[in-house]
């Protein structure tokens, strides 16, 4: 840490950034780590035993999106208050972890609660322990008390569906489907998965950014990176080290692919008869306007991942420690992050981060550079 960089603030603490950042009924989406496109790409394929579980998928998916947005009105317009911590209570994870049983019902069957002793469900054990790492990541590296700042209680399923390809965060909890063996295996494998599902969370409590377009693919964006970080966290990797790859864990035999996403070089994660191209540009040149998949919000998210891995890596060392805490900065300060906010507006917002933290240093310069070279403006 240099000598200009601002104090974590403990969890316990609350000032007036704090109370800003509660901002009334945030509207919860339904949002998935396998994207819509990859699932309709092998839903046609002509192998049922590959097309079959993505048809279903996808099918799964659609009933669950309508859901969610049909929820946003009665949500926004009552939603219950958040538990809140009780003020000086030690920050501690409060995990429950349920088994679905291979049905769509949830929560299911409760199957281990905090401090229980792992038993022989591996799903169980791994999405308890992935709760976990994301809670210490927040609370440790950026002094966040759960997704919501307050203590909120984490919750997941597991089991989720026949051959469900794919995790989901609902607005409430983490959903994993044990995939089809063949192109997606068990979702709780890649910790990354997990970080990104939950960090969809924390957006949900902060920015609140609107799914759909830019701001939606800064969404998706925000969640790769988090999640990305939680797998470099809990390696003890450094930027420069790590992999950053999205979802590598969890594909199948099947595939010839590295992951679902790369962040370093988005648009080569796979490029094979199963799963097809990676779509994701790198830059603002190769920008994909689609009405697809919320506008593209998975598909775009690639040119804001890769301006975040040419920060990491130029900064070097932890990515969490500077990288990291800018883009959490922006992603919580206080209400100047629009829930409409384009590329360039977070852009500018992470220029402006980065010098009030670290001053007119290596990080702004890092932060500037590493948009102009996606093609977005950052000047701040």
């Amino acid at each position: 840490m240099t000598d200009n960089q601002r104090p974590t603030r403990t969890p316990t603490a609350r000032t007036a950034a704090d109370s800003a950042l509660i901002r009334p009924a945030p509207h919860p989406v339904f949002c998935t780590i396998v994207p819509p496109h990859v699932l309709d790409h092998l839903s046609h394929l002509d192998d049922p035993v590959l097309s079959v579980p993505a048809r279903r998928t996808l099918e799964r998916d659609a009933r669950e999106r309508t859901r969610r947005l049909s929820a946003v009105a009665a949500t926004r317009a009552a939603a219950p208050p958040a538990p809140r911590r009780a003020e000086g209570a030690e920050a501690t994870p409060q995990r429950t972890i349920y088994d679905a049983e291979t049905r769509e019902e949830l929560p299911g069957v409760k199957v281990r609660a905090e401090g229980s002793d792992p038993g022989g469900d591996a799903s169980v054990n791994r999405a308890y322990a992935g709760l976990g790492a994301t809670f210490e990541l927040f609370l440790k590296s950026f002094g966040r008390d759960s997704i919501d700042g307050r203590g909120l209680p984490l919750n997941a399923t597991v089991h989720y569906g026949k051959e469900y390809a794919n995790a989901f965060w609902d607005g409430e909890q983490m959903v994993f489907g044990d995939g089809d063996g063949e192109v997606f295996l068990d979702f709780t494998l890649p910790v990354d998965v997990i970080g990104h599902e939950l960090a969809h969370g924390v957006t949900q409590y902060t920015a609140n950014l609107v799914y759909r377009g830019q701001p939606g693919a800064l969404n998706e964006s925000v969640s790769d990176v988090f999640g990305s970080l939680l797998k470099q966290y809990t390696l003890g990797q450094n930027a420069e080290d790590a992999d950053w790859l999205i979802g590598a864990d969890v594909l199948g035999p099947r595939v010839e692919g590295k992951a679902l996403r790369s962040m370093k070089e988005p648009g080569t994660a796979y490029d094979d008869d199963v799963l097809g191209k990676d779509p994701q540009p790198g830059s603002m040149a190769d920008y994909v306007e689609t009405d697809q998949d919320n506008g593209g919000v998975h598909i775009n998210s690639g040119i804001p991942n890769r301006a975040f891995y040419l920060v990491a890596t130029a900064l070097r060392g932890k990515a969490w420690e500077r990288a990291g805490q800018i883009w959490y900065d922006v992603l919580t300060g206080g209400g100047e992050l629009s829930a409409q906010a384009d590329f360039a507006a977070f852009a500018a917002l992470t220029a402006k981060a980065a010098e009030e933290r670290f001053g007119r240093g290596e990080e702004r310069e890092a932060v500037l550079k590493a948009w102009s070279e996606v093609g977005v403006g950052a000047n701040s």
